[in-house]
């Protein structure tokens, strides 16, 4: 198992993660590790495909460690960028592109082993075609978002998400390993979990439209003044 799912990854692709890891130095005294986040990013990204395969052929354990390391990737790319000044643009891209492909991938997988509701996976699709969509239309009209920052409710719904993926999956790997059916207390802690996902979900989606509607207005405006 361990040589097909290190097969899986070597056909990914390696020179999307080449051009990353070798992003523009314009001196030759800048060789850091400035690219290191960018990298976790676009990993992050690649290991949702082993994520869904792992799910489908019913192997949640290995799902679970997948999973888990991307999810780590994910504080580690924030908490480096951060700390050692390696912020880029293409990063500030990356990093939210990575977690909504990851999180999509796996919410959709789950739906389709009905070990999450659909509705509850085509409300996350939902939110981020929303936003994705909203962003190329802002875009398009009023030229870049400056100063384009995750919110608060976004991190907040990007944690929920990932806390309760991680419970849906984990579940399924006891279940699986030991042939059982826990429907206490874990059934209610994930239904607890379900709609923490369900309100983040939808406070967030709502709290990027707000916000980005009265930034479209004010640049609307400014565009008008001119």
């Amino acid at each position: 198992m361990s040589h097909q799912l290190l097969k899986l990854l070597m056909c990914c692709d390696i020179v999307t993660i080449l051009k990353i890891i070798f992003e523009k130095r314009t001196h030759p005294s800048d060789m850091t590790l400035r690219w290191l986040p960018n990298f976790l990013c676009v990993l992050r990204m690649l290991l949702s495909v082993p994520t869904a395969w792992l799910m489908l052929r019913g192997e949640f354990m290995l799902t679970l460690l997948v999973f888990v390391f991307a999810a780590v990737t994910d504080a580690a790319d924030g908490f480096l960028a951060k700390k050692f000044n390696w912020q880029t643009e293409l990063g500030k891209a990356l990093d939210p592109l990575a977690d909504k492909l990851l999180l999509i991938t796996v919410f959709v997988t789950l739906a389709k082993l009905e070990l999450v509701p659909l509705w509850l996976a085509l409300l996350v699709v939902l939110r981020d075609l929303t936003i994705t969509t909203g962003a190329i239309c802002y875009r398009c009209l009023y030229g870049p978002i400056v100063g384009a920052e995750p919110t608060l409710l976004s991190k907040i719904n990007t944690l929920v998400q990932i806390i309760y993926v991680a419970g849906v999956v984990a579940v399924a790997a006891i279940n699986s390993i030991h042939s059982l059916h826990l429907d206490w207390p874990l059934d209610a802690v994930l239904k607890f979990g379900l709609w923490m996902v369900v309100v983040t979900t939808l406070s967030s989606g709502v709290d990027y439209v707000v916000t980005y509607s009265r930034r479209a207005i004010n640049a609307r405006r400014a565009q008008r003044a001119k």
